[in-house]
């Protein structure tokens, strides 16, 4: 009866600090499970397009996506998706299916070479609106501060009204 009491104890007190954690870490969707909810409830789709052997793209995992204010901003207003740009299964987004193309000795996506309009660059983040257009593609690692206004700037729909160099220099970061 000890043991159990001091188990049950153990579980009490472990478990808020496991849910804290999860909470700081992007809930990541396949660009299927995007659109589906997006149906339900429309959101921005942000698209990490990535490769297994990209060390940038491993750092920006690291880093920029389990930096909690990034994090919680994602979850909260976008459906966010990882991407294998050399993924080799057939994706059916929007109504189109996307094929794995081999060329030389790694070959590439068709739905990752048409969200970076053919510029393969990794790590990459497209961008899509609420009805699945793509609003464009930002290349290359970005650190939580790069990221944080851009990632404002696409969800308040700022980029119809302003530029984002006028934007960030009324941003408000988060990040401490």
């Amino acid at each position: 009866m000890k043991n159990q009491i001091y188990l049950l104890l153990a579980i009490l007190i472990l478990s808020p600090v496991t849910l804290i954690a999860q909470d700081n870490k992007v809930k990541w969707v396949s660009i299927e499970e995007a659109e589906k909810l997006n149906k339900e409830n429309p959101k921005k789709i942000m698209v990490d397009v990535y490769t297994d052997w990209c060390g940038w793209c491993k750092k920006m995992d690291k880093e920029t996506f389990s930096n909690p204010v990034i994090a919680e901003y994602i979850n909260e207003n976008y459906y966010a998706v990882k991407l294998d740009a050399e993924g080799k299964e057939e994706i059916t987004f929007n109504g189109t299916s996307y094929k794995f193309i081999a060329q030389g000795s790694r070959g590439y996506h068709e739905l990752a070479a048409g969200l970076l309009n053919g510029k393969m660059s990794y790590p990459s983040i497209a961008y899509l609106n609420e009805e699945m257009q793509l609003l464009g593609a930002v290349p290359g690692y970005q650190t939580p501060s790069g990221i944080e206004p851009l990632l404002n700037y696409i969800v308040e729909d700022k980029f119809t009204s302003e530029s984002l160099e006028d934007y960030q220099k009324t941003f408000q970061s988060k990040l401490k």
